[in-house]
C-alpha cells in the first residue's frame, strides 16, 4: 500500500483492537461500531521498512496535547515545538534535523498535501493548525526516502493523515483552563443518500501563559460526506493572534523582562486555509484530487534594531495561493508478483509572496513582492516479488518534474525554468520468524527548494549581486531494521544513514535563499508498544543521531539545532472501568546552536499527564501540562540583535522561547 493514500478498513485488512473505554454510550461499550487503526495493527509481512508505522486515534485519545500539531509526536523519535504563537506552524525536529516548519518532513491529509513550496516564511511550510483532532482516525508515517509514492519533502519522513468518516454518535463538548484558554466543539454523522455526512465545528480562544496576551481565535469546520468507496470533504480553518516570539537571554538575566515577555508587541499574524478533497477507490486503483486555499500574515521582529536604528528591524510575510493537484494509483499482479504504478500533479498558483518593512505594526516598505507559478508531475512504480513465503523484494523508482514561473516587483529577479529527478528505490524484508521481521533499505530523493532563489540575481534588500540556487537538494539514505510483533508486545528497531546534497534555507528577514554544506546523519531508533496486562499499555521511543557538515572546515562541521537525542514515553493505565490515568515524558537532548559547537541550547524535559473518567453519555477528561514546572526553553537560536540602548553591531547571545508552564485543561464531552 502507498503510505501517503489513505487506507480503508478494506485494504487494511485488520484493525488495532479499540482502546478500553473508547467512544461509550451509557453501560454499552459501541467502539466496534468504527474501526479504529494504532500501533497493534500487524506490519510483519505488510511493511517494507522497519521505520514505518501506524498511529490511530485509540492510540491518542487518552493522551494530553497541548497544541494540534504535537499529534505529530505520536511519530517515534518527532518532536514538535513553537516559538511565534500558536496560529503559526510548528518547528519540527526528527532524525537529527531541524526541519523548520517542514522542510524535509512530508505532510498529507487526506490524500492533500500541506507542506507549502516557495512559502512567505518558509520552504515546505507546513501548518497542521486545521486538523480537529478528535477526528483523526490514523496517522500513517514512515521515514527516509525510501518510498516510491512519496517525493517533495520526504527525506526525514513523512506523515498521513486519515480523518473519520463518520461518528458512533454525535458529540459536544467544551474545554476551559488555565491563561484564558476556552474550546468548544460538536460533531456529529448521519445517513444521508446511500453515505456518511459528517460535519463538525471547533472554535477556540486563549490568551497564553505571556506578559502580551496571545489573543489567539481559532475556528475549524469540516463537512464530509461518504460512500462505500469514495469521499468528498470540505474543511474551513481561521486564526489570528498575537506573537510572543524568542527573546534574548540577556533580556531576562538583567532584569528588563520576566522570561515570558516580549520584545515587540507588534508581533503575530493571521492565517486561513479552505479545502475540497476528494478520494476514491474503484478496485484496485485508488484516485484523490484537491483543491486549497491558503492565506498567511506574519510580523515577526527578531533582531529589534541591528539594522535600522531608527524604525527596527520587524518586517512582515504575506502569502496568498491556490494548490490544486491530485494523484492515481493502481496495483496489480497476484501471488508471488504484485506490482504498483502512480503519478501525481500539482500546480501552486501564489498570488502574492512578499516581505516588507514595519515599523509599530505598519508597512512601511517592501523588500521583495513576487507572483509566482509552480507546477510539478511525478511518476513513481515498484514492484514486489515473494521470492518466497518469508521474502519479499521491492524494487522501486520514481521521476519527479517542476516547473516554475516568478514575476518579481525586481525585474531582475524574475525568470522561468524547469527541473528534473530520478530517484531509485529498493527494500528487502525476510520473516526470520513468527512476528520477527529484518529490513534493508536504500533510497534517493530530494526536496525543492523556494523556486525564487533560481531566478535571483540581485539581493532585494541590499541590491548586492546575488548567485542563485538549484530547485532540487538531493538525498541518499539506507537502512537496517528489525520488528517483532508476539502477543502483546511490539517492537522496532533501526539503524539509518542519509545524506543530503545540499541544505539550502531561505532567509526570511532578507529576502534571500542561503546555500549551506552538504550534510551525513547516522543514528539509530528503538521504539516499543506493550500490553503486559489488560487495561495497561507501556510505550517508548529512543532516538540517537549524530548529524554533521561535509566537505568544511574541521572547525564548523556541526549542524545548528540538529538535536542528537529524543526521549519520549508513557503509561497508560485504567484504574477503575470507568476511569483511566496517563503520564507522559518528553525529552530531547541539548544540540549546537552554532557550527564551531561553542554555544549550545538547553536541553528540555516535559512531563504531561491526565485522566479520564467515562460516566454513561458523559466523559470528563482533566489535563496537566509540564506537570513538574519546567522553565526549558521549547526553542533556542544563537544570533546577534540589538536592543534600546546596545551598540551599533548588536550583541551575539542565545535567543529562547521557553516551554509554556505548567497549565490544567478540563474537558467535558456529552454523546448524545
Amino acid at each position: 500500500m502507498f503510505p501517503a493514500q489513505a487506507a480503508h478498513a478494506g485494504d487494511a485488512g485488520q484493525a488495532a483492537p479499540a482502546s478500553e473505554g473508547e467512544n461509550r454510550t451509557g453501560d454499552q461499550d459501541v467502539s466496534r461500531d468504527i474501526v479504529v487503526y494504532g500501533r497493534g495493527l500487524q506490519q510483519v509481512g505488510t511493511a517494507t521498512s522497519g521505520s514505518q508505522g501506524v498511529v490511530g486515534y485509540a492510540d491518542f485519545e487518552n493522551r494530553p496535547i497541548a497544541r494540534v500539531g504535537e499529534l505529530a509526536e505520536n511519530v517515534p523519535g518527532l518532536i514538535a515545538t513553537q516559538h511565534s504563537g500558536e496560529g503559526k506552524a510548528n518547528q519540527y525536529f526528527l532524525r537529527g534535523f531541524n526541519l523548520d516548519h517542514g522542510t524535509d518532513l512530508a505532510g498529507f491529509v487526506d490524500g492533500a498535501p500541506v507542506n507549502m513550496r516557495t512559502h512567505g516564511h518558509g520552504q515546505g511550510y507546513l501548518d497542521l493548525n486545521f486538523l480537529i483532532p478528535e477526528l483523526v482516525e490514523r496517522i500513517d508515517y514512515t521515514k527516509g526516502p525510501y518510498h516510491a509514492e512519496l517525493g517533495d519533502f520526504a527525506n526525514a519522513g513523512s506523515l498521513a493523515f486519515t480523518t473519520k468518516s463518520r461518528l458512533a454518535h454525535p458529540m459536544a463538548e467544551v474545554s476551559g483552563g488555565s491563561f484564558g484558554y476556552v474550546r468548544g466543539l460538536v460533531a456529529g454523522s448521519g445517513e444521508l443518500a446511500g453515505g456518511t455526512l459528517l460535519g463538525a465545528f471547533e472554535g477556540t480562544r486563549a490568551d497564553g501563559p505571556w506578559v502580551l496576551s496571545e489573543n489567539l481565535a481559532k475556528f475549524n469546520a469540516l463537512l464530509k460526506y461518504s460512500r462505500a468507496n469514495w469521499s468528498l470533504g470540505l474543511s474551513a480553518y481561521a486564526n489570528h493572534w498575537r506573537s510572543t516570539d524568542q527573546i534574548p537571554e540577556r533580556a531576562v538575566a538583567s532584569g528588563q523582562i520576566p522570561l515570558n515577555g516580549y520584545i515587540d508587541p507588534n508581533d503575530g499574524g493571521r492565517s486561513g486555509r479552505i479545502a475540497l478533497n476528494f478520494n476514491g477507490h474503484f478496485g484496485r486503483t485508488t484516485v484523490a484530487a484537491y483543491a486549497i486555499g491558503s492565506r498567511l500574515r506574519l510580523t515577526s521582529d527578531f533582531t529589534y534594531f541591528l539594522n535600522d536604528p531608527v524604525n527596527g528591524d520587524a518586517f512582515r510575510q504575506v502569502d496568498r495561493r491556490g494548490v490544486f493537484g491530485g494523484s492515481v494509483r493502481h496495483e496489480g499482479g497476484e501471488g508471488a508478483l504484485v506490482w504498483r504504478v502512480g503519478g501525481d500533479a500539482r500546480w501552486d498558483h501564489i498570488g502574492q509572496v512578499g516581505i516588507f518593512r514595519v515599523a509599530n505594526g505598519v508597512v512601511t516598505g517592501t523588500i521583495r513582492n513576487d507572483r509566482v507559478d509552480e507546477v510539478s508531475g511525478g511518476l513513481c512504480g515498484e514492484g514486489e516479488w515473494h521470492v518466497t513465503p518469508a521474502l519479499r523484494l521491492v524494487l522501486g523508482l520514481r521521476g519527479d518534474v517542476i516547473g516554475y514561473d516568478v514575476r518579481s516587483d525586481l525585474a531582475a529577479n524574475s525568470g522561468k525554468g524547469s527541473a528534473g529527478m530520478v530517484s531509485p528505490k529498493a527494500a528487502l524484508a525476510w520473516q526470520v520468524g513468527k512476528g520477527v521481521e529484518l529490513y534493508a533499505n536504500y533510497g534517493e530523493g530530494f526536496h525543492s527548494n523556494d523556486v525564487r532563489g533560481a531566478t535571483i540575481t540581485v539581493d532585494p534588500a541590499s541590491g548586492a549581486p546575488q548567485g542563485r540556487v538549484g530547485v532540487m537538494a538531493k538525498s541518499r539514505g539506507a537502512e537496517l531494521g528489525a520488528r517483532i510483533e508476539r502477543g502483546r508486545l511490539t517492537a522496532s528497531l533501526v539503524g539509518f544513514w542519509l545524506d543530503l546534497a545540499s541544505e539550502l534555507v531561505f532567509v526570511g528577514d532578507e529576502g534571500v535563499t542561503e546555500p549551506n554544506a552538504a550534510t551525513r546523519r547516522f543514528g539509530t531508533e528503538l521504539s516499543l508498544f506493550w500490553k503486559p496486562v489488560d487495561g495497561l499499555t507501556i510505550d517508548g521511543s529512543l532516538a540517537y543521531t549524530h548529524a554533521r557538515f561535509r566537505g568544511v572546515d574541521a572547525d564548523a562541521v556541526f549542524i545548528p539545532n540538529a538535536t542528537p537525542l529524543v526521549l519520549a514515553g508513557g503509561v497508560s493505565g485504567r484504574i477503575t472501568s470507568r476511569l483511566t490515568a496517563t503520564l507522559r515524558l518528553r525529552h530531547f537532548a541539548s544540540a549546537p546552536l552554532t557550527e564551531d559547537n561553542l554555544h549550545r541550547s538547553s536541553s528540555t524535559t516535559l512531563v504531561n499527564a491526565g485522566a479520564y473518567w467515562d460516566i454513561g453519555r458523559w466523559r470528563i477528561s482533566a489535563d496537566m501540562m509540564n506537570l513538574f514546572n519546567a522553565r526549558d526553553p521549547d526553542i533556542s537560536y544563537w544570533y546577534a540583535s540589538r536592543l534600546p540602548g546596545e551598540p551599533a553591531g548588536g550583541v551575539e547571545d542565545r535567543h529562547i522561547h521557553p516551554v509554556e508552564p505548567r497549565q490544567v485543561r478540563a474537558t467535558l464531552r456529552y454523546s448524545l
